[in-house]
């Protein structure tokens, strides 16, 4: 069973384009969920997996709590009550019995599966947001994926979509499904859904960022931008100072 489970998180891994550990971590949590869901009461479920063998075992644990204090008898312990068994231990620990393990199959009930799922999709989020974190405030660039009445989506390749408002845009402009696009990255939002990484074309920002691309010695610090200002699609204005 363990060499199933590594060959689902291997497939996992590929499939998804984030890390094995990523999807192991995923498969801990699932197995959690799903022996906790078997159990008839609100117990405290802990799954020991070994990444490298892919071998796990399962553990009930209690929080100790002082002898007048506890108000779940599922998830806690009295000091006394674990003291008996582990001496010294101390309020605030917990207490952990090795019980049996749900065979790997099991995983294959849906809420199981969604877990997983759950799992895999917030690394795909956070994969994102550290790609595009060190991008802020420099030109990316994309394909328009969708045209909206609101909106521009721009495909930024990775499964990384930015959103360019229509007030974020030079007047008049139009873009088409598949127009090549580049832009000033100003903002990435966090979302239940994942990340929203948003793109302006009229920020005095890409102004600059468009000078240090064209101008070898913006880009060298030869000459420095002190200030820029544009209406967007009529005319510009940009300072410099030269540092040599």
């Amino acid at each position: 069973m363990s060499k199933e489970l590594l060959l689902v998180a291997e497939a996992l891994s590929n499939e998804k384009g984030v890390s094995k550990e990523v999807v192991l971590h995923a498969i801990q949590t699932a197995l959690e969920f799903a022996t906790r869901k078997l159990s008839e009461e609100d117990i405290n479920i802990r799954v020991k997996l070994d990444f490298r063998t892919g071998d796990y075992q399962t553990f009930r644990f209690w929080e100790v709590v002082e002898d007048d204090e506890v108000s779940n008898v599922n998830q806690q312990i009295t000091l006394s009550m674990a003291s008996a068994r582990k001496p010294g231990i101390q309020v605030g620990e917990e207490i952990e019995e090795l019980m049996p393990s749900i065979k790997f199959g099991r995983i294959a009930a849906q809420t199981a599966r969604q877990v997983i799922m759950q799992k895999v999709r917030e690394a795909e989020r956070q994969k994102i947001v550290d790609q595009f974190k060190n991008k802020l405030g420099q030109l990316v660039y994309g394909t328009v994926k969708k045209v909206t009445r609101d909106n521009i989506i721009i495909d930024l390749g990775g499964k990384a979509e930015a959103f360019m408002p229509r007030n974020e845009m030079l007047p008049n402009e139009m873009f088409r499904t598949n127009d090549r696009v580049r832009a000033y990255l100003y903002d990435i939002v966090s979302q239940p859904r994942g990340p929203q990484l948003f793109v302006s074309r009229i920020k005095n920002e890409m102004l600059i960022e468009l000078f240090r691309i064209e101008v070898p010695e913006i880009g060298e610090n030869i000459i420095e931008v002190k200030s820029a200002a544009r209406e967007p699609g009529n005319r510009a204005k940009i300072a410099v100072k030269t540092n040599d």
